[in-house]
Order: structure tokens, then C-alpha cells, then sequence
């Protein structure tokens, strides 16, 4: 018995060992700045170079047990500690880590640093320090520029990233989206279309109305239904059933107004209203004596003469 439970434990925690590499598949390097002189600051009011990792899962992501590393000879050089609640990155979010060499500053300090003079590969490997998640070399970058994806964790080839300098609509986005959609264009083209609201408020009133009829169907449906079914119940109180009655016979029902109409006929007719009595009923007091019943107090003696 203790074999098979140490058996069982072990197949469990495989199975979450391998969900959990599955999930951290999903991890990309998103955006990647070099040079950092006027742009994002750390937690010590710092500036220096980042990388921006994006959980690309429509689910959280744990990356404590993964390397961050810009040495290929060396995958394991920089290990997430295990332990930081911060490390927990929700769906479709993004986390910054500090390339400054200066991990004692916390979990999000790198022990190395990035080489503003060349290019700088960049990997992230899993937990068992040999599988490769996702990698990129960053070209020489001038300073405030970043090398960003094009769309957050989608592409790769080199040809899905780009340098972001802050000109000509390119934004830096440090801990964001790379593409910040700050319009819709169906509701510009809705604007355009109508300028003066007035397919909105028709819209609008079509949809109420459509609604109110359906509650009013609904209601409809609802009470023939229990009207079917208090006639049935009827028919059977009667020994009758539904199906011995020809339709043409079967009555509709009556309504409230039906009943009391024929209760005011009967009434009528029977002449059943209350009339008034002129006779007294004196009801026998129930003590044997009662001064209220005695004669006695209707003698008077005689006077003398």
C-alpha cells in the first residue's frame, strides 16, 4: 500500500511537473533596451538596462524556476529565485527584470549585464538548465531605443521585431503592450457614418422594444399554460378526463368576473339576502337564579292608612 501511494504521488507530481514546462513554453523576451538614459527607472530610482518577458498563456505563469542568461555557454547564469509573489505573472502580462549586475537589489536584478558597444544575445531557458524557451540577439541600440516585438509574443523570426526610439509613432513600452490601441475603428467608421446619433437612438429603441415584445410573448405563453393545466386539474376533480371531453365541449374557463356575475345571479334569484327580525330571543340565563329574571322586584308592600 505505501509503494502504491509513493507510486501515485510520484506519477502526480510528474503530471504538474509537465503541465508546468508546458505552460512556461509560452514565455517570451518581448523588449529588450540597452542604453537606458532618460527613459524607464528601476525600484531605486535607477536607470539601466531591462528586458521585458510576456506570459503569452491565456492563464498565470510561474517563472521562478526559469535562467535568464547572455552567455550561450552558460544557460544557467542567472537563476529567478523561488519564493517572490511578483514572479507570478498573470495572463497576457507582462514583467520587467534589470540587466544592472546587481542581484542583491532583489528578485528582478539580473547578475549580468548588457554591452551597449555590440550585439547582445539574449536566452531563456527552462528549469532543467537545457531547454531553450526563447531567445534573441539585440543589435546595437542608440540610447532610449528598444528591439520590441511587433505584436506582444507573436513572430520568430527577426523579421517580427523592431527598433522603438520613441519617433515616428514608435512607443517604448516598458511593463505594456507593444501595440497600444487607443481607437476602434468600428466606432470611428460608426461616428462617421452617424454623425448625429440618430441610427444609434433607433438602434437602441429597436432593441427595447424587441425585448418588451418577447417579455410579453413569454408572459403570453406562460399563462396559457397554467390555464391548461388549472383545467385539467378541474376536469380531473370532476372524474372527467381531458381526452373524454370532444374539444368543442371542453369549456374555456372562467375568469374572476365570470364567477362572481353568476354568484350575484344566484343570490338574487334566491332571495338569499339577510332581512331583519322583530322578534326577541331572551336565551336562559345560565345560573339558576339571576335578579335580572326575578319577579320579586316588581312587588311593592302596601302602604298603611
Amino acid at each position: 500500500m505505501k509503494k502504491k501511494l509513493i507510486l501515485l504521488l510520484a506519477v502526480v507530481a510528474g503530471c504538474c511537473t509537465l503541465a508546468s514546462a508546458q505552460a512556461r513554453k509560452a514565455l517570451r523576451i518581448n523588449e529588450v533596451m540597452v542604453v537606458n538614459e532618460s527613459n524607464f527607472v528601476d525600484d531605486y530610482g535607477q536607470r539601466g538596462a531591462w528586458i521585458e518577458l510576456f506570459n503569452s498563456n491565456f492563464a498565470p505563469l510561474e517563472i521562478s524556476s526559469v535562467f535568464i542568461t547572455n552567455d550561450p555557454s552558460n544557460p544557467t547564469l542567472y537563476p529567478v529565485p523561488l519564493g517572490d509573489v511578483n514572479t507570478r505573472i498573470p495572463k497576457r502580462q507582462h514583467i520587467v527584470f534589470w540587466a544592472d549586475g546587481k542581484p542583491s537589489r532583489g528578485t528582478f536584478h539580473t547578475n549580468f549585464t548588457l554591452d551597449p558597444a555590440r550585439s547582445n544575445w539574449i536566452g531563456v531557458y527552462d528549469a532543467d538548465g537545457r531547454t531553450l524557451i526563447d531567445s534573441i540577439t539585440v543589435p546595437p541600440l542608440p540610447a532610449d531605443a528598444t528591439f520590441a516585438r511587433k505584436v506582444d509574443g507573436e513572430g520568430a523570426t527577426a523579421a517580427d521585431w523592431e527598433v522603438r526610439s520613441g519617433e515616428m509613432g514608435s512607443i517604448v513600452t516598458p511593463s505594456s503592450n507593444n501595440v497600444i490601441k487607443d481607437t476602434n475603428k468600428k466606432v470611428d467608421m460608426f461616428a462617421r457614418v452617424d454623425a448625429n446619433g440618430f441610427g444609434m437612438t433607433i438602434t437602441a429603441m429597436g432593441i427595447v422594444f424587441l425585448a418588451l415584445l418577447l417579455l410579453c410573448v413569454c408572459f403570453y405563453i406562460i399563462n396559457r399554460i397554467g390555464a391548461a393545466r388549472a383545467q385539467r386539474k378541474k376536469m380531473e376533480a370532476h372524474g372527467m378526463s381531458h381526452e373524454d371531453v370532444h374539444p368543442s365541449e371542453r369549456p374555456e374557463g372562467d375568469s374572476g368576473e365570470v364567477i362572481a356575475a353568476i354568484a350575484m345571479a344566484l343570490n338574487e334569484h334566491l332571495n338569499a339576502h339577510d332581512l331583519e327580525s322583530t322578534i326577541l330571543t331572551f336565551s336562559k340565563a345560565r345560573k339558576p337564579y339571576s335578579p335580572w329574571s326575578s319577579h320579586i322586584y316588581t312587588l311593592r308592600q302596601m302602604p298603611r292608612r
